[in-house]
């Protein structure tokens, strides 16, 4: 049988990429398959400078530190930055990540309705002034809903507000900008002071997560965010594949091409069958089911037919919410493409979605 896999978020395709899966069998051969401690103490390699390095070029920012999963790098980064006495604010559908980083801070936490700049401008008017410091923390692309964070109108709060404004990447690296770094290259802010968080997992391929911002940011981070003091260092070939996975995103922009090609096609087919998806500006195509039971039953009947999705239900998504998230990959052909199609038209036919 044949099979389509839209559960993953590698959207490139670079985990199975020659380059990248060569890069990790050469570093193990030289370095071995672990780290053997944290950065800070025995396990800090030069592959790990190496690699902040290629972010922080990626990125366009000054500096970047890396941290072991993208939940880490939220939490760690979140918890550093404001405590008692400082105000952060999220959006409400920010990432679990985010909201265990802002909990974790002790810092006072508002959360603004989802991208609603005026109910954000009402917090940060009422909050703003009785506290030290202030955060504004969005993802990028929401990742249950595929949609993008108003990035420009959010930095013009911030900085008139005086506060620090830091975006999860995670779901934008290698799919968003001209050569796929994120938000931040997509709105044209670079050399603005966002603080940009990403990972390593998902586009790239790899695993890990990682904050690229000022040098002093980073600095900063490196000796306090405690999810990286007091972690082993992410493994030499870990490592490696990362920055392999970079090289072929920057050298093979028709990756990127394709990715949204391949976005557009699925989603105006899904469409024109009947099924409710949410407009995406990303590799998240949302199809709205509504009930957990159905949600679970129309990933099943895809699934018998060799197209993996996962449905998404409470406590993930609010009730009443439950969905199937579709992530499409630059490596889908159109093959592929045609084949979760006729799949979802027999699954939805079968479980009677029309």
């Amino acid at each position: 049988m044949k099979c389509c896999f839209f559960l993953q978020t590698i959207t490139s395709g670079l985990t199975n990429h020659p380059r990248v899966k060569a890069a990790a069998i050469e570093a193990i051969e030289k370095w071995g398959t672990g780290s053997g401690g944290s950065r800070l103490t025995t396990g800090n390699f030069r592959l790990h400078r190496q690699l902040e390095e290629r972010l922080a070029r990626f990125k366009g920012t000054e500096d970047a530190v890396v941290f072991n999963t993208g939940y880490m790098a939220n939490l760690g980064t979140v918890s550093a930055l404001v405590t008692r006495g400082d105000l952060v604010v999220s959006d409400e559908l920010n990432h679990a990540s985010i909201i265990d980083g802002c909990r974790l801070s002790r810092a006072t936490v508002k959360v603004y309705r989802h991208k609603d700049l005026a109910h954000l401008r009402n917090i940060l008017s009422a909050e703003r002034a009785a506290c030290r410091r202030c955060l504004i923390v969005t993802d990028g692309v929401f990742s249950m809903d595929g949609d993008v964070a108003p990035l420009p109108e959010l930095l013009d709060l911030a900085e008139e507000f005086q506060a620090l404004l830091m975006v999860d990447d995670a779901h934008a690296t290698g799919v968003l900008g001209k050569k796929g770094a994120g938000t931040v290259e997509y709105f044209g802010l670079e050399g603005r002071g966002i603080i940009q968080m990403g990972t390593l997992s998902k586009a790239l391929g790899a695993e890990g997560g990682y904050v690229a911002g000022d040098a002093a940011l980073i600095d900063y981070l490196r000796n306090r965010a405690r999810s990286f003091i007091f972690s082993t260092a992410l493994s030499p070939p870990v490592i490696a594949a990362a920055m392999a996975a970079l090289d072929v995103l920057e050298e093979e922009p028709h990756l990127l091409t394709q990715l949204h090609a391949n976005v557009q096609f699925l989603y105006q087919g899904l469409k024109e069958m009947g099924f409710q998806v949410l407009p995406t500006e990303s590799a998240v195509i949302p199809l709205m089911v509504g009930d957990a039971r159905q949600a679970l039953a129309l990933s099943a009947k895809l699934a018998e037919r060799g197209v993996l999705v996962p449905a998404i239900r409470p406590p993930t998504v609010p009730e009443g919410t439950s969905r199937l998230r579709i992530t499409v990959m630059a490596t889908h052909t159109p093959e592929d493409l045609q084949w979760a199609l006729d799949a979802f038209r027999q699954a939805g036919e079968r479980l009677g979605f029309f």
